[in-house]
């Protein structure tokens, strides 16, 4: 019987100017452990004159995990963060009650030619930190958990695993792993993981259960304890997962809660701009993505 729970392939999306592959959520599962959102975006070559640039906009009841794998973004947040983060660091932000960011390609890069590449995940949060007061924090590469074991190399981008923790501050029982092979490997990590679990495949091939597996899709498990397969030469897959929530989750726009109350209220106050519910980012107070129309009237 099969492992395989549930095949997705990724869906494009275009933001600004570069492409966007949507892994989660999807219409039959709606999250994987507390992961609720993922995207993948892309590797994109922007020219002199294109730039990364999301404006100041919300977040309600969640955590956001931004991984790069190539090129720069620099974040600014209504808490007062300003950092750019690289290739290997990872930016935690935990919106809880309200928190409003913004991303935008560093200044020094905006004319001239670059790429990007990496992860934005959204985590949803326990019940009872839903209303948290907002954090941020930023975690270099070096320290991100990384080891080799017979020629496979994992890192442990956020949570527990292997008898490791990152440096990543969590909120919730939960895994992000990156395993990357030279050569062909099989892999049996079954024994590592818990809650539920998903594959997703950046680059070569994953067989398993007689069945190959390519690049941009995410593999959800059956059975987390029986995550076992083969990677091809040249290989890089993302393991994602955790303990999922007693509560669902509710997403409108870039809003996440149990209470869908809390996310009708946060529509109204990002709609009116009410700057005690969702302050202003300093340094980029110019503009703001208004709430689509579609959202506020969705019940």
């Amino acid at each position: 019987m099969s492992n395989i729970g549930l095949i997705i392939e990724e869906k494009a999306a275009d933001i600004g100017n570069f492409l966007v592959g949507r892994l989660l959520p999807f219409r039959e599962k709606r999250a994987v452990g507390p992961f609720v959102f993922i995207d993948h975006m892309g590797p994109s070559e922007l020219k002199d004159y294109q730039n990364l640039d999301v404006p100041p906009h919300p977040h309600i009841g969640l955590s956001t995990l931004t991984y790069l794998l190539e090129g720069s973004i620099f974040h600014r947040d209504s808490i007062g963060s300003a950092v750019e983060i690289k290739p290997g660091a990872v930016n935690w932000m935990t919106a809880g009650k309200g928190v409003v960011h913004s991303e935008r390609t560093p200044e020094y890069l905006r004319h001239s030619d670059k790429r990007l590449h990496g992860f934005q995940i959204w985590v949803g949060l326990p019940k009872h930190l839903e209303q948290t007061e907002p954090t941020f924090h930023h975690i270099e590469a070096d320290e991100i958990p990384v080891w080799e074991e017979d020629g496979i190399q994992y890192k442990l981008i956020a949570g527990e695993a292997f008898g490791r923790q990152s440096a990543v501050p969590v909120h919730s029982k939960l895994f992000f792993i990156e395993i990357k092979t030279k050569e062909a490997k099989k892999i049996s990590i079954g024994k590592d993981l818990y809650g539920e679990a998903a594959m997703y495949v950046l680059d070569g091939t994953v067989s398993t259960e007689g069945n190959t597996y390519g690049s941009k899709q995410l593999m959800i498990a059956k059975d987390t304890k029986l995550c076992e397969f083969d990677m091809s030469e040249n290989g890089t897959v993302y393991l994602f997962g955790g303990e999922p929530f007693d509560e669902e989750r509710f997403i409108f726009w870039n809003f996440v809660n149990s209470d869908k109350e809390l996310i009708d209220q946060a529509k109204v106050n990002w709609n009116d701009q009410n700057h005690d519910a969702f302050p202003l980012v300093p340094g980029d107070e110019k503009e703001y993505v208004p709430l689509p129309k579609a959202v506020l009237n969705r019940k």
